[in-house]
């Protein structure tokens, strides 16, 4: 029997995550410059020639990865800014699991340094950086704003709100790109130190967490 429409699709969005696996693995390693596209596709357990009827190159498979998180956090972020809640519940909920991701997610801690390094790479047309450029102030416009609705309510310490934002976002990307150089976790801190930076009034125990 002929495969549906739908099962194909299934089966394309399968393997194309299989494709961004293994490339985030060796580009992680490597770096984008080193890393070949037939080691991408031997390491998935695919002729080149299949490989490439999913991505044209291994920029298009990297632009794909950050695009792909870029989309996934910026909707996060979003979500958490609609929340029927207070600011300061918003950046207690955030914080919490984006630090779980950080601690429990390799691929996470992986991505961030990546985009990080898009940013800037020089493998990359001029265009493609500045789109990644624009997708990553997303989140930063979307936490000042929550900022501000906890400046009015009183729970967030004054200051400029974009700045904060910036504080906020690069400290979590610092912690991502940290753990993401270290083959083993033990822990990592407690969030609510970094909440203790944004937030009025924080009491916490650690052994209470």
């Amino acid at each position: 029997m002929a495969r549906t429409e739908g099962q194909n699709e299934q089966i394309r969005e399968v393997r194309k995550e299989k494709i961004r696996l293994e490339a985030l693995r060796q580009f992680s390693m490597k770096g984008l410059c080193a890393t070949r596209i037939q080691d991408i596709a031997a390491g998935v357990g695919m002729s080149q020639g299949l490989l490439y009827h999913y991505y044209s190159s291994k920029e298009a498979i990297y632009i794909d990865m950050i695009d792909d998180a870029l989309e996934k956090t910026n909707q996060a972020v979003i979500a958490i800014r609609d929340m029927n809640a207070s600011a300061n519940e918003k950046i207690l909920f955030s914080l919490q699991k984006l630090f779980q991701t950080i601690e429990q997610n390799d691929r996470f801690r992986q991505t961030c340094r990546l985009i990080a390094q898009a940013t800037n790479s020089a493998e990359l047309p001029e265009d493609v950086q500045d789109s990644i450029l624009q997708k990553r102030k997303i989140p930063y416009r979307i936490m000042a704003e929550i900022f501000l609705q906890g400046q009015k309510e009183g729970s967030v310490v004054s200051g400029d709100a974009d700045e904060l934002a910036t504080l906020y976002w690069t400290s979590i990307n610092g912690l991502s790109i940290y753990y993401a150089t270290l083959k083993e976790i033990d822990s990592i801190p407690d969030y609510k130190l970094l909440a203790a930076m944004f937030l009025k009034d924080i009491h916490f125990k650690r052994d209470s967490l």
